[in-house]
C-alpha cells in the first residue's frame, strides 16, 4: 500500500483505542468509536469533522479549520489538507473529537450530588 497522507492519518487513527477505519458512504474512509463517528477523510485531500456548534464557531474563529463544504452552518468542519505539513493538524482534530473535553467540562461543572 502506497504511503499517502490519508494513509498515514488512517494508520495513527486506527491505533487509538476503540477507533475503527471503514469505507464512507460518500467516498472515502471513516472513523468510527463504536455507533460514533469521529470524522472521515476524502483521500489525501479534505478531512471533515462533527463537532457541537460552539466547538465548530471556535475551530472556524481560531482558523484551525472552515465551516464544513456541503453544510456550513452544521457542528462539522472541514480541512483542507494541502500537504505534509497539515497532517498533524489533521491528526489533531481528530484527537479533539476522540477525547471529547467539552463532556467532560460540562460534566465538572454540574453540582454534586445531594446524598
Amino acid at each position: 500500500m502506497a504511503d499517502t497522507i490519508a494513509t498515514r492519518i488512517e494508520h495513527e487513527l486506527a491505533s487509538w483505542d476503540g477507533v475503527v477505519a471503514a469505507p464512507h458512504r460518500f467516498g472515502g474512509i471513516e472513523f468510527r468509536v463504536g455507533r460514533r463517528e469521529i470524522g472521515h477523510l476524502h483521500g489525501s485531500t479534505l478531512a471533515d469533522l462533527p463537532f457541537p456548534v460552539f466547538i465548530r464557531k471556535q475551530l472556524v474563529e481560531s482558523g484551525r479549520a472552515e465551516p464544513h463544504h456541503v453544510l456550513p452552518k452544521s457542528g462539522w468542519i472541514s480541512y483542507r489538507i494541502r500537504g505534509e505539513q497539515d497532517v498533524a493538524a489533521v491528526i489533531e482534530l481528530f484527537r479533539l473529537n476522540y477525547e471529547r473535553p467539552w463532556q467532560a467540562a460540562a460534566v465538572n461543572a454540574l453540582p454534586p450530588l445531594l446524598v
